[in-house]
């Protein structure tokens, strides 16, 4: 029998206690950058303004040949960094591969006091993060780290999918999810060969008109994502992390990139990933919430009172789960405002608030 309360001991002699709670910073996009790149890496501290989570990739896009430059490119900038408002991140490569267990223990062992989440790729089952959590608790220790460093997970196979609640259950150190849209429609066998997104082959048709049959009907295409993301975020609530829509691969595409974001956004996703910098811009606008909005929330919270009852406003009810949804709009939109002056001039928030 496994008590409860294992999950709050170490895993190693030595390592920091897990943590009880995820902390839920600004999160709206994780930006990948390449590692190996020494100009990518020259341009951190540009970067590092601009976004809320930095990440250091190690894995898929980096080629067999700069692994190692990848794993040192990662060392070198979290040996400069000395932000504490943004994160940073990086993605080791997957368990299977013969460069993880370097990626790990270097990435603890030189840099793990500047580390915030490790992502892990291809994540199929609890017995992933189990591994992974018994070696970075050990690997804290000897390096005498005081805090955990947080594990993030990508689902990538069908596996993964099906073992979703379990997975965010397996270890305190679980800090979210991302989609990984293109590897997951590979083990499918989906047909689609985009990267996140949607395809206008997915679509529903209306009825004909009358016994027509072969006249114009209109079409409207459909979301590919929805079930996967609406699955990962309940899997995500139900165990207190943090949902995240992962890649859009059209960098070209903004518009696309934007609806995409903020289907995710509004099913309650935290955040995306970003592959360029002319999606960080999406990323901050979709993932914070509209000035309207917060204004809206704003009204509902002080109609309400103590939160209970009923009251009307606008000619619609609102009641106490009216009241819930106001604050998460309003909570996350004073967190954002804290980090952003000009979110906080938007919303008619003090920026330190």
């Amino acid at each position: 029998m496994h008590s409860a309360k294992d999950f709050f001991r170490p895993l190693a002699v030595g390592a920091p206690a897990p943590v009880r709670e995820i902390p839920f910073r600004p999160s709206r996009m994780i930006h990948f950058f390449p590692a190996a790149n020494e100009k990518m890496v020259s341009k951190v501290p540009q970067m590092a303004d601009q976004v809320d989570i930095l990440l250091a990739n190690l894995e898929d896009g980096v080629p067999a040949t700069d692994k190692e430059a990848a794993r040192a490119g990662l060392v070198k900038v979290g040996k400069a960094w000395d932000r504490t408002d943004t994160q940073l991140w990086t993605r080791v490569n997957s368990l299977d591969s013969p460069w993880v267990l370097d990626d790990l223990t270097d990435a603890v062992l030189e840099i793990g006091d500047k580390l915030d989440v490790i992502m892990i790729p291809k994540v199929e089952g609890p017995e992933d993060i189990h591994y992974v959590d018994r070696l970075l608790a050990q690997l804290e220790a000897k390096a005498g780290l005081d805090r955990p460093i947080l594990v993030h997970a990508l689902l990538e196979t069908a596996r993964g999918v099906n073992n979703v609640e379990e997975i965010c259950g397996a270890s305190p150190r679980m800090q979210g999810l991302s989609l990984g849209p293109a590897d997951l429609a590979a083990n499918r066998r989906m047909k689609t060969t985009r990267v996140g997104g949607g395809h206008p082959g997915y679509l529903v048709r209306e009825d004909p008109h009358g016994d027509d049959h072969e006249g114009t009907r209109a079409t409207f295409q459909q979301d590919l994502w929805h079930y996967t993301i609406s699955r990962m975020v309940d899997a995500c609530a139900a165990h207190g992390i943090l949902p995240f829509y992962g890649p859009f691969g059209d960098i070209a595409d903004t518009v696309a990139c934007e609806d995409q974001f903020r289907n995710a956004y509004l099913l309650g996703c935290v955040g995306g990933w970003s592959l360029h910098p002319a999606q960080i811009a999406i990323a901050k606008k979709v993932f914070s919430p509209d000035p309207a909005d917060v204004a809206h929330a704003l009204r509902v919270i002080e109609a309400m009172g103590d939160g209970t009852g009923a009251v009307m406003l606008d000619g619609k009810m609102e009641d106490d789960a009216s009241v819930k949804q106001c604050r998460v709009i309003v909570e996350l939109a004073k967190d954002l405002s804290a980090r952003d002056p000009e979110l906080a001039e938007l919303y008619s928030f003090e920026a330190a608030s």
